[in-house]
């Protein structure tokens, strides 16, 4: 587990050295933006296109595979919506953070940790869970605020929703790549040189990124952070690995290592821009994330130490 936990600690000391650099205005807002447009837009979609043009579908369309995930985060987004309603919140705020509670940092931190940590092999499982999350929840989310907000579900709103995955890079990314692997083709081999080198900027790119807008976020709140971290960290990785281990054991151990792993990670900032977005407790999840984030260094050491048996 040590060993496992110094293997992590570049990756943080890269979003620590983006946090500093955000903290002390040498890197500043508008910097942050752009550097994360790029990662976004640019070198992930890169990495992500490269991943799946060079997989079977097989590898990544494993229906017990999603559905042990599903009901994991399903179970925690259904816990968190349950607390936060008798809490008396608003639909709207239930659902931001039943968001929090299971939506975690796959892109920008998952998928380039775990491809040094656990292997390219991790790439396949990832993406799958990339696509669940993105797919499912970002859509559920848009949904109940504003189905909640005008009292009904309209076609607008499903429009709005199926533009947004449309436009989403991440998700175009990994379709283009699925379709370029059905050809049964390789890609030209400058052209998988240049997607290679533009990739490898996500990894640094992406933590530095992470560090630098977690400098503009405070932990207001306290005690709700607390709440919704302990979902994001503890309750959301426990459901999956209950799904994956015993009510919908995954074939590959190694997915379900994956799936609970990537469970195991801190809530993604673009929980942050959907609720700044809708103006739905933006402070909430700024707080959530901070702490998370910082929770995290230790906790997904623990959790990929506990399942890789400190290997």
């Amino acid at each position: 587990m040590l060993a496992i936990f110094l293997k992590t600690i570049p990756f943080f000391a890269l979003i620590a050295l983006g946090y500093f650099a955000g903290r002390t205005r040498f890197f500043t807002a508008e910097a942050t933006a752009y550097l994360t447009k790029f990662v976004f837009w640019f070198a992930l979609s890169a990495m992500l296109f490269n991943f799946a043009a060079n997989l079977s579908l097989s590898d990544i369309l494993d229906w017990q595979f999603i559905t042990a995930y599903l009901w994991g985060c399903i179970t925690v987004y259904l816990i968190a919506t349950a607390v936060g309603m008798v809490r008396g919140l608003s639909i709207a705020e239930s659902a931001v953070e039943a968001q929090v509670a299971i939506i975690g940092n796959v892109g920008f931190l998952g998928i380039p940790m775990f491809i040094l940590l656990l292997g390219p092999e991790s790439a396949g499982p990832m993406l799958m869970v990339l696509a669940t999350d993105l797919i499912v929840f970002s859509s559920l989310i848009v949904i109940l605020i504003t189905g909640s907000r005008e009292g009904r579900v309209s076609v607008a709103t499903l429009k709005t929703v199926g533009l947004g995955l449309a436009r989403n890079p991440m998700i175009v990314s990994i379709i283009l790549g699925i379709a370029w692997s059905s050809t049964g083709r390789e890609l030209w081999q400058p052209v998988n040189e240049f997607l290679s080198i533009l990739g490898a900027a996500a990894t640094p790119g992406a933590l530095f990124a992470i560090g630098a807008s977690l400098a503009g976020k405070t932990a207001e709140r306290i005690s709700v952070a607390g709440w919704l971290t302990f979902c994001k960290l503890v309750l959301h990785p426990a459901a999956v690995a209950l799904a994956a281990l015993v009510i919908f054991p995954v074939a590959d151990p190694f997915a379900a290592t994956v799936m609970i792993s990537a469970a195991a990670l801190p809530v993604a900032g673009n929980v942050y821009m959907l609720a700044q977005h809708y103006g739905v407790a933006p402070q909430r999840v700024s707080a959530a994330i901070l702490v998370s984030t910082a929770v995290s260094i230790v906790t997904v050491s623990v959790i990929i130490g506990l399942l890789t048996g400190g290997t």
